[in-house]
């Protein structure tokens, strides 16, 4: 996230952490380089747009731990990023609630075209009231609804992406003077509930035209979502046990909305102390938590929650009620019938937020990863840090040659976009099951640019002037 603190509150002000750094674009180039050092898939950038502010009934908590605030757009650094790597995806978080689809669909087709094809979009709808009154409402929109307007929202850059320009249509014929061919752009003329969208979409093809779709909704409504949309999908799961229930649901959700199962990744939610040794982690893990807040994790879990923990009993059981926060929070810390308190929250997720907290030496870190994508059905992990960048070069250092050794890491690249790389999927363009590309065709020999083209005062004014000269 482009912040201070993100998943593991107060460590910023551990001596190693460069977290403070977040405003300095070579904090993040030296990130992308490292992370494709160790050949990671994807650098994924979280968002929100609002504060914290639940807890105590005021955002003074998130402030002063620098609880995901100061934050920064997400978008801003990816290009440099791209500059400095070759295979590196990026995910990026953008909240189709308060942002126009015509606007974002321009900004996402911009960075696809200068990664090369490398872009993800991580589709969330923004659950905090504090950044809906911000752009002008009373609050946040119901939890529910906000997925209806985003299934609107999708069909919207669909049609941009994937309907509005036919391929061939950019010609850059220099000779003739025709860059594109407006018999082959076609505006959308979407007219929904939401959005009123007449036009065509200001860019050209980008290498994948759709990104691939990333979200992490796992209510009923969110997965319901997913299984129509995501290409790739983030759960939060406390053991390889809940992980499994959660990932077989997910695959048959998938299933049933037509498209085959293995079109969708999943990621779980983890974050991984490690060092040389068992022991040497421990250590690490030890000082680490002398350094947590808990007025930060309690603003952090207020605004997870819609709940002000400053009102609660330390040593009362939480159960998870009906709001239009991340409904999924606390239900994901009870599914495997723990009972959790306030006090419990502050122990266990200081330093791991949303996600638990693997520690321990190389072999450890290992088997208890395998047992995650065995036992637990997830393809893969997002990687919260505890230190950054320690966290992630530690990973890198210990975990990632040892996975290697097992063959269950990636030594090098596939070719290709990000969704050949991450899918397997041969030309970029998103598989023939998925919602977009029912609009792939749909406009051709359909209406035009060209075909709404008024005859111009000037047809001719050329001849006559060869003529003239002649």
């Amino acid at each position: 996230m482009t912040c201070v603190g993100h998943q593991a509150a107060g460590t910023w002000r551990h001596p190693a952490s460069q977290a403070a750094r977040y405003n300095d674009l070579e904090y993040w180039t030296n990130l992308a380089t490292e992370l494709e050092r160790g050949a990671f898939d994807t650098l994924f950038i979280a968002d929100v747009v609002g504060v914290y502010d639940i807890y105590r009934g005021s955002a003074e908590a998130a402030l002063q731990d620098a609880a995901q605030v100061p934050v920064n757009d997400p978008l801003g650094a990816i290009s440099a990023m791209a500059a400095v790597t070759r295979h590196l995806g990026f995910g990026i978080t953008a909240a189709v609630t308060f942002e126009h689809p015509y606007l974002l669909a321009r900004r996402l087709s911009t960075l696809d075209h200068l990664t090369k094809g490398r872009v993800a979009w991580n589709v969330v709808s923004s659950y905090l009231d504090s950044a809906a009154r911000n752009i002008g409402m009373e609050r946040q929109i119901a939890h529910d609804a906000r997925y209806d307007l985003a299934d609107e929202y999708m069909e919207v850059t669909y049609k941009l992406w994937e309907g509005s320009w036919e391929d061939g249509a950019v010609l850059r014929d220099k000779e003739k003077g025709i860059f594109t061919d407006a018999a082959k752009v076609h505006p959308i003329r979407h007219e929904g509930e939401y959005f009123k969208v007449p036009g065509f979409h200001l860019c050209e093809p980008s290498p994948q035209r759709t990104p691939v779709i990333f979200q992490a909704g796992a209510s009923s409504r969110g997965r319901e979502f997913a299984a129509r949309h995501a290409e790739a999908m983030f759960i939060l799961a406390t053991s390889p046990e809940t992980a499994k229930k959660l990932t077989d649901a997910i695959r048959n959700d998938v299933r049933q909305a037509g498209r085959d199962a293995d079109s969708l990744r999943i990621f779980a939610l983890l974050t991984v102390i490690t060092g040389p040794t068992d022991d040497a982690a421990q250590r690490k893990y030890d000082e680490y938590l002398d350094y947590a807040s808990l007025e930060g994790v309690l603003a952090l879990y207020g605004g997870w929650t819609g709940l002000d923990f400053s009102t609660l009993d330390p040593d009362q059981p939480l159960t998870a009620v009906e709001n239009d926060s991340l409904r999924t929070t606390l239900e994901s810390l009870a599914a495997d019938g723990e009972t959790w308190t306030v006090r419990d929250v502050i122990r266990k997720r200081a330093i791991g937020g949303l996600g638990p907290v693997l520690v321990g030496g190389p072999q450890k870190i290992a088997d208890e990863l395998e047992k995650w994508v065995d036992e637990g059905g997830v393809d893969g992990f997002n990687l919260a840090y505890a230190i950054t960048p320690a966290s992630t070069t530690d990973f890198i250092d210990f975990v990632v040659p040892e996975l290697r050794k097992r063959g269950r890491a990636q030594t090098e690249y596939a070719p290709g976009t990000l969704r050949e790389k991450l899918l397997g999927d041969r030309g970029g363009r998103v598989r023939d099951s998925h919602p977009a590309a029912t609009w792939r065709s749909h406009y051709i020999g359909r209406e035009s640019v060209a075909d709404s083209s008024r005859p111009s005062r000037f047809e001719g004014i050329s001849a006559r002037y060869t003529e003239a000269a002649e």
